[in-house]
Formats: structure tokens, C-alpha cells, sequence
């Protein structure tokens, strides 16, 4: 089934709002709807501090969560001309994930885990340039197709060596860190109380669709073939360099803010795929729409359905997507 692009935008964009606006308004704590708009337009009303202090700083950072990890695998998937690619195949996440489990083990602040998983992203993207620079760096056409395969097999390298240094770590840690620590890798929004962390990660995420956008068309061309577009004048080697590093960053980010959450960055674009076709001047915007409604939605049932107790949202997650994309892919 394919829609208008126009359309099948306008009605992501609406289904986001009004996952962003389920998420204030449902909770363990009733709002009336009175009370949530007095809330959102700062005047002092019963539940603001429950609005902007905790499902407010929430909902955003899931949204940004969802988007970038979107943002991140339709790239990659155009990239690599590979549909099994993910946010998490070249070895970002797992590296992230390796120093926030560290810092989590040493028993340190939420501000110094994410420090430390932005950190471990970062070391991890310099490590990947490091070992796949031939292939980042090539000009020979003739070759794109093994450079981008070394770029993966790079990545699934350095995700299986991050996935072995987790086990051992989880193997080492003390008993009353083990559930925080397995809360993260699973995908945790529990910490996201502040909203500054939450509109810097909105806006980074908006600073890379724009960086992304300006090489659509490029993109585009590269999934011919990279001697197609070399021929039609993309510089392949420059938009390759730079387009891995902005689905790296994207990764850190939502890594940093979220945990591992996983499963949305490779479903995200494939349904939107289905429904616009495979113009990634479309399918960038669209898929972060979808990704971050996917996880706000996912974070509220999180939260909510067995209250007190909350679940991991990264669990939920793969619940309600791999359904969705099996039904999806039983309506071709």
C-alpha cells in the first residue's frame, strides 16, 4: 500500500503529537485535561511538577531516542544497500554501552553514565575510522560494493567485541548493580527527569535530518551503484564519510539519552519504505516521525500498564513492532 508522501507525512506528524500528548496526559497519577493545559502553559496547577518534571522531560527524550535511531538506520540501510543493516551493526551502541556499564558498575550518577556512554560512542566512531578507513576513504568505484561490506563487517567486529566485554562485566558486577545495569542495556528511560538533556538531543537530532536531507539526493543515486553516481558527479567517498558519521552520531545520541534501546531503528524505515517508496528525501523525515512515536508509545505502556513496576522500554519496543512489521509485511 503507497500513500502521498505529503500525506503520509502530515499523518506521522500527527500521530507523533498525539503520542506526545498521551504521554503527559497518562500516567499513575490522573490529570484532567484542565489541569495538563494549565500545566503546558506554565501557570502553577495540581500536577505540573508531575506534566514538566517527569513525563515531559520523559516523553522528549523518548521522541529524540526514537528519531535518531531511525534517522540512523535508514541511512545505513541506503548506505550498505543492505535491509538487515541497524543503528547498532557497526559497533557504536555496544561500545556506548561498555563504558555505561562501567560507570554503572563503579556506582556513579546518572549524568556521569551518560557522559560515559557518549563517551565510549565516541571512542568507538574513532576506533571504526581507524580500522575501516581504507574503505571510508576509498575512490575506486570499481570496489564500493566491498568497501561497504568492509564497513559492516568492521562494525559487526567491533559489536561482537563490545557484546563479549558486556558479558564479562555483567559476570563481574557486584548483585545490587546487576538489575540497574541490565535496565540500561534493555533500554531505560527512568532517568530522564531533565528536559535540557532532552531539547539538546531534539535539536541535535534536527541538526542531522538537515545534514542527512542535503545528501538525500546523493543517497539516492548511490543506491544504483557507486559508479552510477560517481558518474552523475556525487563525490561517493566524501558522502559515504559523511553520512556514516551522522548515523554514528545519531546512535550515540539516543544511546546516551535512552540505553540500547533496539528494534526501531531497523523497522522504522522498512515500514515507511512500504508505505512511501524508498526516496530518502522523504523516508528521512517520515522514519523519524515513525521512530520516535514508536517509542513514546512504547515508553507510556511502559510505564503505565503495570504501575508501579516499570518495564524496560526497549522490551516493549520489539513487542509492539515486530508485530506491526509482520502484519505490514503480510499486506504486500
Amino acid at each position: 500500500m503507497r500513500v502521498t508522501r505529503s500525506s503520509a507525512l502530515l499523518g506521522l506528524a500527527l500521530a507523533a503529537g498525539a503520542s506526545l500528548v498521551a504521554a503527559l496526559a497518562i500516567g499513575s497519577v490522573h490529570l484532567p485535561a484542565g489541569d495538563l493545559v494549565a500545566a503546558l502553559s506554565g501557570t502553577s496547577a495540581p500536577g505540573a511538577d508531575i506534566v514538566l518534571g517527569l513525563r515531559a522531560p520523559r516523553a522528549l527524550s523518548g521522541f529524540a531516542v526514537g528519531a535518531t535511531l531511525a534517522l540512523s538506520g535508514a541511512l545505513l540501510q541506503g548506505l550498505l544497500r543492505n535491509p538487515l543493516a541497524d543503528p547498532y551493526i557497526l559497533g557504536i551502541s555496544g561500545g556506548a554501552a561498555v563504558a555505561a556499564l562501567a560507570a554503572l558498575a563503579a556506582g556513579v550518577g546518572a549524568a556521569w553514565v551518560q557522559g560515559a556512554a557518549m563517551l565510549g560512542a565516541l571512542m568507538t566512531l574513532a576506533l571504526l575510522f581507524l580500522l575501516a578507513r581504507r574503505s571510508l576513504y576509498s575512490i575506486d568505484m570499481t570496489g564500493a560494493g566491498q568497501a561497504a561490506g568492509s564497513v559492516l563487517l568492521t562494525g559487526v567486529m567491533l559489536a561482537s567485541l563490545a557484546a563479549a566485554l558486556m558479558s564479562l562485566m555483567l559476570t563481574l558486577a557486584p548483585d545490587g548493580r546487576l538489575r540497574s545495569m541490565m535496565f540500561w542495556l534493555l533500554g531505560d528511560l527512568s532517568g530522564s527527569t531533565d528536559l535540557l538533556p532532552a531539547l539538546f538531543a531534539l535539536s541535535l537530532a534536527g541538526v542531522l535530518l538537515v545534514v542527512g536531507l542535503a545528501d538525500a539526493r546523493s543517497l539516492n543515486l548511490m543506491l544504483r551503484g557507486d559508479l552510477q553516481a560517481y558518474t552523475q558527479g556525487v563525490r561517493v567517498d566524501v558522502t559515504r564519510r559523511r553520512l556514516v558519521l551522522v548515523a554514528a552520531v545519531a546512535t550515540a545520541c539516543a544511546v546516551t539519552l535512552g540505553g540500547a534501546v533496539g528494534f526501531v531503528g531497523f523497522v522504522a524505515p522498512h515500514l515507511v519504505r512500504m508505505l512511501i517508496g524508498n526516496d530518502q528525501r522523504a523516508l528521512l523525515p517520515a522514519s523519524m516521525l515513525l521512530g520516535g512515536t514508536l517509542v513514546v508509545v512504547a515508553d507510556t505502556i511502559a510505564r503505565t500498564a503495570f504501575a508501579p513496576l516499570q518495564l524496560p522500554v526497549g522490551v516493549l519496543t520489539a513487542l509492539i513492532g515486530a508485530p506491526v512489521f509482520l502484519w505490514f509485511l503480510g499486506r504486500r
